[in-house]
């Protein structure tokens, strides 16, 4: 991977951002465009892209970038990060892309180029193998179609921020690079759900690890504490004071660490973590917003659900 300074200059099309009045402009205006050779794994990127909560548009002529890109410094847009996949599939390609991102840069648009790239070899070797005929190779070999693409391509190459060669990397490896190139640390955490459950309800379906809580001593029967929940702190005090309860929390805790690290190294970035008790209202809840909590600390990115909380 190398960076290198953006060189495009030029005017117009869509009103400059006024960074004071909305703060960092990677919060609201950030566009990724993703161009390179094609069979170099700009799908794949994609994908990984749509998973870091990216927006993401494929096969967009260039032009269409404007008005898109226009819609996000609107107040109350939701999208604050594009990406967009733009390769010679689009009609007119070059030229209308350099306009556009000369049009960018005039108007105070946050935005980098990421370009992949593969030997001749494994190209003509991928093109091969989904039997599918190279986009600009006509009557002619696949090779043919790749050689026209790098000498159109030449130029976009040289002045992208990114360069990515996947022509050594399997799908994990690019995935990594993908991220190692777009992200930030925090961005590149694992991201857990943690949720509460009663055992009479079932088992979520989508839990990658259950947690059985009724072995502590069930609130439900001391009357005080039978109307509230476990996020109640009457309730969460007994729970989590009760006999084992805090030094399981912090075992759990750490024979989960290695676990969530081989998640990261398998691309795996979601997990979920389900807490059952009987009904799902008190021990399941207290527990799980105390895993949440401690995992916080532990630099994760946590969201805490109660499912069966408010069920009879």
């Amino acid at each position: 991977m190398t960076h290198e300074p953006n060189p495009f200059t030029v005017p117009q099309g869509i009103p400059a951002v006024d960074a004071a009045a909305h703060g960092p402009q990677s919060q609201f205006s950030e566009v990724l465009i993703v161009t390179g050779m094609s069979g170099a794994g700009k799908s794949k990127a994609v994908e990984v892209l749509e998973d870091l909560d990216w927006y993401v548009v494929d096969n967009l002529p260039p032009k269409m970038l404007i008005p898109l890109v226009g819609m996000m410094t609107h107040t109350g847009s939701t999208i604050y990060r594009l990406a967009a996949v733009v390769d010679v599939r689009g009609r007119e390609f070059f030229q209308d892309l350099y306009d556009v991102l000369q049009n960018f840069k005039q108007a105070n648009v946050v935005f980098r180029v990421l370009f992949l790239d593969a030997s001749d070899e494994v190209l003509v070797r991928r093109f091969e193998q989904v039997r599918r005929p190279h986009p600009l190779q006509g009557d002619g070999r696949i090779l043919d179609g790749i050689i026209t693409e790098r000498s159109q391509l030449a130029v976009l190459r040289a002045r992208a921020d990114y360069f990515i060669d996947t022509s050594n990397l399997n799908v994990h490896d690019l995935a990594r690079e993908v991220r190692a190139t777009i992200t930030t640390d925090q961005e590149d955490s694992l991201r857990i759900n943690v949720i509460s459950f009663g055992f009479k309800y079932g088992i979520p379906l989508d839990a990658d690890h259950v947690v059985d809580m009724r072995w502590l001593k069930n609130p439900y029967w001391i009357d005080e504490l039978r109307h509230l929940t476990g996020r109640d702190r009457p309730v969460s005090d007994y729970v989590l004071g009760l006999e084992g309860a805090h030094e399981f929390i912090e075992r759990y805790i750490a024979a989960l660490e290695p676990v969530f690290a081989g998640y990261l190294n398998e691309e795996k970035r979601y997990a979920t973590v389900a807490v059952g008790c009987t009904g799902g209202k008190h021990r399941s809840v207290a527990v799980s917003e105390e895993i949440g909590r401690r995992l916080r600390e532990r630099g994760f990115r946590v969201a805490v659900a109660a499912r069966d909380l408010g069920k009879e």
